[in-house]
């Protein structure tokens, strides 16, 4: 399985953002799903993430209402929107997949050293939030 984000760029402060998420190599609807994002002299954080057992989402509690993940299993694709962006949402964001078979929950996946091994990530695409 191969990820390829995309829709990164510089926004301004209060705008917002689709980031985009393309699968190939296989099918993601037996794959949990997640974005994650890291900034300088940080840890990767999960961001958003959806259980592939029940469709269950995940969001930290410090980004509820400005997150949403989604998925388009039909187009293998994945999608995140941020609204409200500030400079804190700076970084580079990745999207991860992994087998439901060893993911038992949708806030499991957003553990980045959950993914690996048996998981999969992009490459990531940088996120700018200046004015």
């Amino acid at each position: 399985l191969q990820l390829v984000e995309s829709g990164g760029g510089l926004v301004q402060p209060g705008g917002s953002l689709r980031l985009s998420c393309a699968a190939s190599g296989a099918t993601l609807t037996p794959h949990a799903i997640g974005w994650f994002r890291q900034v300088p002299g940080k840890e990767r954080e999960g961001v958003a993430c959806i259980s592939s057992r029940d469709g269950s989402i995940y969001y930290p509690d410090s980004l509820k209402g400005r997150f949403t993940i989604s998925r388009d299993d039909a187009k293998n694709m994945v999608y995140l929107l941020i609204n409200s962006l500030n400079a804190e949402d700076t970084g580079v964001y990745y999207c991860a997949a992994k087998a439901g078979l060893f993911i038992d929950t949708a806030r499991e996946m957003c553990i980045a050293d959950a993914i690996s091994p048996m998981g999969y990530w992009g490459q990531g695409t940088q996120v700018t939030i200046a004015s």
